[in-house]
């Protein structure tokens, strides 16, 4: 018994860390959508900024450095994102997309101008990357049955950027349902049109709501290269910034939901891992492939309707065009 607590303990634990990239860039694209902005380019502003910051986090010998210049990265391809789509009224979905494919080939290019490595940076040191923490009180509940181990293995023991992450997620309710900003904002995603007329910029509005994308976006790529791993690797995102797309709309563009979407998709990604080489009886032993696909299988039967419907803001992927 007390071997599977502690197994389930460790996955809940590495939930936690593979779910934080997933947090972040879901945030992101629910500042975007509920300005009535698609951002598919959330995975090409994660791929960005993680390489960006492991590469300031290798020449300066900082991490925080390295996000800081993360943060840089991803704001300024969201700002791109919105010069395309808001300023000149192009379609969002291209313009994420070209974002994405930008991010792709820039890392390799510039990788390899760098550091002679396509797609690889050198591995960050400890003082080049954020590194674990332990929180107070662990010595003391350590020895306490079943609260010890999960204070120990599923509480402490994560770096700032997890702890941020969980922090992030009630105050993004807050801004979105509980300030002015957050009620222009969900008002420029329903009805851009009424917006301009009470005399508010619906462009202001929807360029800040990228540029608050992009910094979280930003954070959840500095995550990945600097905290998660120690180096930036070629498609290190592996998707995750279109599996929080998916979590944004199984949680219907409310924080909470869109939490535990990420919890859920991280989980089965977490569990995947402990399922290799697992033999069931009658069955076999489960292919590797099934189970790594797993997560992106979810995903396909969500999208598909299986959660119920799910309604954008009315105003989603379409550029306002202001009536003279």
């Amino acid at each position: 018994m007390s071997d599977i607590f502690l197994s389930t303990v460790l996955t809940l634990d590495a939930s936690v860390r593979v779910c934080v990239p997933l947090i972040f860039a879901s945030m992101a694209g629910l500042f975007a959508e509920r300005s009535g902005v698609v951002d598919i380019g959330l995975e090409g502003k994660l791929l960005m900024s993680a390489f960006i910051a492991a590469s300031a986090a290798v020449v300066f010998g900082s991490p925080w450095i390295g996000l800081l210049a993360g943060i840089i990265a991803s704001s300024v391809l969201a700002m791109v994102h919105g010069f395309a789509s808001i300023t000149y009224k192009g379609n969002q979905i291209v313009s994420g997309v070209a974002i994405n494919i930008l991010a792709a080939g820039l890392t390799m290019i510039l990788s390899l101008a760098w550091f002679k490595k396509a797609g690889i940076t050198p591995t960050l040191n400890n003082d080049q990357r954020f590194l674990s923490i332990d929180l107070p009180g662990l010595d003391l509940i350590d020895h306490v049955p079943i609260l010890g181990v999960i204070y120990r293995e599923l509480i402490s023991g994560h770096n700032i950027l997890v702890y941020l992450a969980f922090v992030i997620v009630p105050m993004v309710w807050w801004v979105v349902f509980k300030t002015r900003f957050g009620l222009r904002l969900r008002a420029v995603g329903e009805n851009p049109k009424a917006v301009d007329t009470a005399g508010i910029s619906v462009e202001s509005l929807r360029y800040k709501a990228l540029l608050i994308g992009g910094i979280l976006c930003g954070i959840g790529g500095v995550y990945l290269s600097t905290a998660y791993n120690a180096q930036f690797v070629k498609d290190m995102t592996a998707g995750s910034g279109f599996i929080a797309l998916a979590a944004l709309i199984f949680g219907k563009w409310h924080p909470y939901k869109v939490l535990a979407a990420c919890f859920l998709f991280a989980f089965l990604d977490a569990i995947s891992i402990r399922l290799q080489g697992i033999v069931i009886p009658g069955v076999g032993e489960i292919p590797v492939q099934l189970i790594e696909a797993t997560p992106y299988i979810l995903t396909i039967i969500l999208l598909a309707g299986f959660i119920g419907k799910a309604v954008p803001p009315k105003a989603s992927a379409q550029p306002y065009i202001k009536e003279l």
